[in-house]
């Protein structure tokens, strides 16, 4: 990841197609070593490609995956007749207000500055 950051960096910063020493350039200004096996195959797969166009066909892949919402099933719904008087149920019940805390002056022997 920390390469394709420089890399994407470096293309924010217009350079169109950084090579392998701009990406150590990057990483090595921030004190990050950069790993010669992993920033080779990053550049090869890149090579040639349009980071703008790279970047909409990805977007547009991540938004067909579902997200969120489908957190393991939950309750089983109720019948037909159940959910009437569930849903009476949770009407009656008034709602409670959160009781407030009364906030106290004392530091209890710290001070934030001492």
């Amino acid at each position: 990841m920390k390469h394709l950051a420089a890399y994407l960096l470096l293309g924010l910063g217009g350079n169109t197609s950084p090579s392998a020493d701009d990406v150590k350039g990057v990483l090595s200004s921030v004190g990050i070593d950069a790993d010669p096996d992993r920033l080779d195959k990053l550049i090869k797969e890149l090579e040639g490609k349009d980071l703008q166009e790279l970047i909409s066909e990805g977007s547009q892949k991540l938004a067909s995956v579902p997200s969120g919402a489908g957190g393991g099933g939950g309750a089983a719904a109720p019948a037909a007749g159940g959910a009437a008087g569930g849903a009476a149920a949770a009407e009656k019940e008034p709602e409670k207000e959160p009781e407030k805390e009364e906030e106290s002056d004392e530091d209890m022997g710290f001070g934030l500055f001492d």
